[in-house]
């Protein structure tokens, strides 16, 4: 029988707006990576009802290397670049446990 086992990493590159990456369970520290080329904003997000609602946390206009702490058990993490705030270039973001 097969186990499943929370995501603790999502990544992806964005180009555009309203993108996100998956939703990642992050509990304890945790590391945000935003990198690439990218003229925007990257806001990382969480959620306690499994994604159903979104609330910001941080956004970044710049690449940064951060990390975070996520007392709660449950709580979903996501990264990415909301309508209306993007204007070019790559962002590369990355959420890992």
């Amino acid at each position: 029988m097969a186990i499943n086992r929370p995501v603790k990493k999502v990544e992806r590159t964005i180009s555009t707006s309203n993108i996100f990456t998956d939703s990642a369970e992050l509990k304890g520290y945790f590391n945000c990576s935003i990198s690439g080329t990218f003229v925007g904003v990257v806001t990382i997000q969480r959620s306690f009802d499994s994604g159903d609602t979104w609330y910001d946390v941080k956004s970044f206009s710049i690449v940064a290397q951060e990390f975070g702490f996520e007392p709660e058990a449950g709580v979903v993490y996501r990264a990415g670049i909301k309508e209306g705030n993007y204007t070019s270039g790559e962002a590369i973001v990355r959420l890992s446990q």
